[in-house]
C-alpha cells in the first residue's frame, strides 16, 4: 500500500478527506477575503460550474473509465468485488489530474480569480462524492437522501442485467444518458 496504491490503509483513505476539507476551506477563505470584490459574481458563478462540471466528470469517469478502460477498470473492479475495502484514487493522482485538467487551463484562460473559483468548486463536487461513496458503502444513517443514494449505488454495483447507475453524488446524468436502467 504505496503512495500510489489503490488500496489503502485507514490513514491514507483519511487523509483524502482531510486534504480536499483543508482545501476546499482554505479555497473559499481565499476567495472570501482575498478575491477582488468586483469579481464576485463572475467567481461565485465559476465555483457552482465547477461543482456541476465535477457532477459530469464524476459520471463520463466512472462510466467510461473505470468501466472500460484498462488499467483502471481492474482497479475498479477491486472494488466492487470488495465494496468495504478502503479502495480509492490516490490523492496525489486526483489532485494532480486537478491540477493540470483544470486549474492550469483555466489560468492561463482567465487568470487566476477565476482559476482558483473553478477549481473550488470542482474541488467540493469532488469531496463531495468522496463523502457521498464512503457513506454509501460504511454508514448507517436513516436520511432519505442517503438512502436514496445507497439504493442507487446497490444497483450499480449488484445489477449485471442493467449495468448503469454510474452517478455516485446524483442521479441526473445516468438520466440524461439512458444509464439508469429499469428500477427493480
Amino acid at each position: 500500500m504505496g503512495l500510489f496504491s489503490m488500496e489503502h490503509g485507514a490513514l491514507s483513505y483519511d487523509a483524502d478527506f482531510a486534504v480536499y476539507g483543508i482545501a476546499v476551506a482554505s479555497g473559499a477563505l481565499t476567495l472570501l477575503i482575498a478575491g477582488p470584490s468586483a469579481q464576485a459574481g463572475l467567481l461565485g458563478l465559476l465555483l457552482m460550474l465547477g461543482v456541476v462540471v465535477w457532477t459530469l466528470v464524476e459520471y463520463l469517469l466512472h462510466r467510461f473509465v473505470l468501466h472500460r478502460l484498462p488499467p483502471f477498470r481492474r482497479w475498479h473492479d477491486l472494488h466492487h468485488q470488495r465494496p468495504k475495502a478502503l479502495i480509492s484514487t490516490p490523492t496525489i493522482f486526483s489532485a494532480s489530474l486537478i491540477l493540470v485538467l483544470v486549474s492550469l487551463p483555466v489560468w492561463i484562460a482567465a487568470g487566476p480569480w477565476p482559476a482558483c473559483a473553478m477549481t473550488l468548486g470542482v474541488v467540493t463536487g469532488y469531496l463531495l462524492y468522496s463523502i457521498t461513496h464512503h457513506a454509501t458503502h460504511h454508514w448507517h444513517g436513516r436520511s432519505a437522501w442517503l438512502a436514496r443514494r445507497k439504493r442507487w449505488h446497490a444497483l450499480h454495483h449488484h445489477r449485471l442485467d442493467a449495468p448503469g447507475y454510474y452517478g455516485v453524488t446524483n442521479s441526473f446524468w445516468d438520466r440524461v444518458f439512458g444509464s439508469a436502467g429499469k428500477q427493480a
